[in-house]
């Protein structure tokens, strides 16, 4: 039979004192995505039908790149912050759970700098 009070049962599992901090940052860059992904669904909408000339031309706008740069980045930190929720959430063994959120990671690191590369690839010419 244990002394120790409920309060001091819970002490130190609880979420680092980090929950607070990747809330807001879930909620900001869901925020932030909304006008990057209108400017995306406007920007296929107006180039679809295109020919290939047209769409690098487009690209190359510094305006166009830079909106489309911004939303690779903004959807991928988003999509990464999500999944780390989701993987803290389900996967109970501590060894899995690093694993697969480190491999998460590089997914995430991964498809934006694929992303991010691509637009900058067509920014700046072959």
């Amino acid at each position: 039979m244990s002394m120790r009070t409920p309060l001091g049962k819970a002490r130190g599992l609880g979420t680092g004192h980090s929950g607070t901090e990747h809330f807001w940052r879930e909620r900001l860059t869901s925020l932030a995505g909304i006008p990057l992904i209108i400017f995306v669904v406007i920007f296929v909408m107006v180039m679809h039908g295109a020919d290939h000339a047209s769409l690098v031309r487009a690209i190359r706008n510094p305006f166009i790149a830079i909106g489309l740069l911004l939303a690779i980045v903004n959807i991928a930190y988003h999509m990464c912050l999500g999944m780390r929720v989701i993987i803290e959430d389900y996967i109970a063994t501590k060894w899995r759970r690093t694993v697969v959120l480190i491999l998460s990671n590089f997914y995430c690191a991964v498809i934006a700098m694929a992303g991010v590369y691509a637009v900058l690839r067509i920014s700046f010419g072959n």
